[in-house]
């Protein structure tokens, strides 16, 4: 194991288990600099203190000194939710009350791996992606430390605001999504130090919000299609996550070309359909199953590795390779105690990350992301909702599902 990766691997548990550098050091009995050389990798500690270092941080010696991948990344999206909850949505030129409103982390990287972390807190989750030299910025960087994050791989722009969106929403739990996309747009390829990734597997999102990753690449089609091939050479599992859009002529060029290096695909029924053209729901607005199963089958047949998943407020899909094909309703959470579903995808998303991070079966792996989804209902923002690992599977068994 390289110094910088077992001093990022230090410097992940220490903040998981709530210490400080100055803290660790002194249940050490060293000086903070010597921790803060070790998480620099500068240098590793001397073998007879590895017992004590690794019973401090909750993990088995081993463990400490493992090469072999651990842990999830998440790289793309860092953007501020400014949370609006309105009275109604109002016609061109009119005009409707916002009831209150909040600023919260939102976009794949904040919410899936805050998401990921608080679901395991001894789960090691790093981010990646871009963010401005302001206080949305900082922000963001201290919501991801709070919770014991890696932001060793977040840039910090200084041409460029940080990315936000106002989220508009209804009591009725529905949103609309007007995006600045700032500081997302600079993050680029060539901002991740792909022979350097520890991880088990690296998640990124989204496609069609990534404006360096979407563009066009002569060999592979586009830059993240050849991204995500430079990191599976590397070992790693890749998994991708696409933003719905509404120009559907955008699906198909930006998201086909990298679905032959992604081990995993996770995301919505719109997306998925999109990608080929197809309608997700019937005129009466229902979901069309065999529409999404057919855009599936499409999208595993171009190339994915392992699985491909699908989430709906109805239910969510899984069609593995072996062409197993699973599905789960939605657990039916009382309106009543719905304050909003900003984040409910991530949240799904994060919980299939988990499940296939632990070699959950297709069907728990839906059970137990769709639970994850539901906890993303009980707070307004995207992530205040989520809950701990044994909470989410107590949640299974509380609530009836849809059937599907």
């Amino acid at each position: 194991m390289t110094p910088k990766i077992f001093g990022a691997k230090i410097a992940t548990l220490r903040k998981k288990k709530g210490y400080t550098q100055a803290k660790f050091a002194t249940k050490l009995n060293l000086s903070d600099k010597t921790i803060s050389k070790w998480e620099n990798g500068l240098g590793y500690p001397d073998v007879t203190l590895l017992p004590v270092i690794a019973k401090l941080l909750g993990v088995s010696v081993d463990n400490l000194l493992s090469e072999q991948n651990s842990g999830i990344t998440v790289a793309g999206n860092l953007i501020v939710d400014i949370v609006a909850n309105i009275e109604s949505y109002p016609s061109m030129g009119m005009q409707t009350y916002i009831q209150s409103y909040s600023n919260a982390v939102g976009g794949c990287v904040s919410n899936t791996s805050i998401d990921l972390a608080v679901i395991d807190p001894l789960m090691r989750v790093s981010a990646l992606g871009c963010v401005g030299k302001d206080d949305y910025g900082r922000f963001l960087i201290s919501k991801l430390e709070s919770k014991g994050i890696d932001v060793s791989g977040i840039r910090v722009s200084p041409k460029r605001q940080t990315s936000f969106t106002n989220v508009m929403s209804h009591p009725t739990g529905e949103r609309t999504f007007f995006c600045f996309s700032g500081a997302n747009a600079d993050f680029s390829p060539q901002d991740v130090d792909v022979s350097q990734l520890d991880c088990k597997i690296l998640h990124v999102g989204y496609i069609l919000l990534l404006d360096k990753f979407d563009q066009k690449d002569e060999e592979y089609g586009t830059a993240m299609a050849r991204f995500l091939h430079s990191v599976q050479k590397q070992g790693v599992k890749t998994s991708i996550d696409v933003v719905s859009s509404t120009n559907k002529s955008d699906y198909a060029e930006k998201v086909i070309p990298s679905l032959p290096y992604a081990d995993y695909v996770i995301f919505n029924e719109i997306e998925c359909c999109n990608t080929w053209g197809i309608e997700p729901r019937n005129a009466d607005g229902s979901i069309n199953l065999d529409n999404v199963k057919t855009a599936m089958e499409k999208t595993l047949a171009s190339g994915v590795g392992e699985k491909v998943i699908v989430h709906a407020k109805e239910a969510g899909f899984c069609l593995s390779k072996d062409g197993t094909f699973s599905k789960m309703g939605s657990l039916i959470i009382p309106t009543e105690q719905i304050k909003g579903s900003v984040g409910a995808g991530d949240a799904f998303c994060a919980g299939c990350l988990y499940g296939i991070y632990n070699d959950y079966t297709d069907r728990q792996i839906l059970e137990f992301a769709s639970a994850a989804a539901a906890c993303s209902l009980f707070e307004a923002n995207a992530v205040d909702g989520m809950k701990n690992k044994s909470e989410i599977l107590k949640l299974t068994k509380k609530y009836g599902r849809l059937e599907i």
